[in-house]
């Protein structure tokens, strides 16, 4: 397989991805923000690039000589993602995948879709500037809370400070089950789409994180009982249905 992708921002998700991709047999340009990661992007032969989207005059088309474009960056800098579309329209690229976040959605107290009206952050922001784009198909991806491996949900408590929202639920995504549905978006051409993924169990906050703090031999959460109870549910059976997806991690109490 020739066929060639270019992922902008090679982070925890997006290295993991290359290095997926490459297993597959495709073509991997991977970029980073630090010339110092370049040689580590060159030993799991990623053809590596050194961009930051805030560099306005930045040359990224070679980085751009690519079918597929994903996005995996953080970034929420309007002005730079109007940069960067520009970019993108002048270049080879025809499908980009955006992986954003529900954080797009606002605690509504019950289950978001996609079809949730969304807040007016800079992220949703910039995922209208993909979806509303003519120049290329675009599909945008929302990631709930991330973990796997290094990042543990046990380090997500801060030592001493009372946890909010003991009530709430919680919307969570091993990072392999994010890799099996970027793959399956690419191989299904599943483009002009808007999709949530989150694990199908939304456990408390209180249960979960007794559970995560146990896993590293901490048993004393402190819980502020008098924070309000906002929350919301992610409903992920659109990307399900879609892609004939089953979660790897789909019960985050036993994982």
């Amino acid at each position: 397989m020739n066929q060639r992708i270019s992922i902008l921002g090679c982070g925890w998700i997006g290295l993991a991805l290359a290095v997926e991709l490459i297993g597959k047999g495709y073509r991997v340009y991977g970029s980073t923000t630090t010339a110092i990661k370049v040689k580590e992007l060159k030993a799991k032969d990623i053809t590596p690039f050194v961009i930051d989207i805030n560099d306005k005059n930045i040359n990224i088309s070679e980085f751009l000589l690519s079918d597929i474009l994903i996005i995996a960056i953080t970034s929420k800098n309007i002005s730079a993602f109007k940069n960067l579309i520009k970019k993108i329209e002048k270049s080879k690229v025809c499908k980009v995948l955006f992986v954003s976040s529900t954080s797009v959605y606002p605690n509504t107290n019950g289950i978001v879709t996609e079809e949730t009206v969304t807040n007016n952050s800079p992220l949703a922001h910039i995922e209208n500037l993909f979806r509303t784009n003519t120049f290329f198909e675009s599909t945008i991806l929302r990631f709930g809370g991330l973990f796997g491996y290094d990042r543990k949900p046990g380090n997500f408590i801060k030592s001493g400070k009372k946890m909010d929202n003991p009530e709430g639920y919680t919307n969570l995504i091993h990072r392999d089950d994010c890799i099996r549905i970027i793959e399956k978006i690419i191989t299904g051409n599943i483009w002009n789409k808007v999709l949530n993924a989150c694990a199908d169990s939304h456990p408390t906050r209180r249960e979960f994180y007794i559970k995560e703090a146990k896993k590293l031999g901490d048993s004393m959460i402190v819980f502020n009982e008098k924070s309000e109870n906002n929350y919301k549910i992610v409903n992920s059976q659109k990307l399900k249905s879609l892609l004939n997806y089953e979660f790897k991690y789909p019960n985050l109490m036993n994982y």
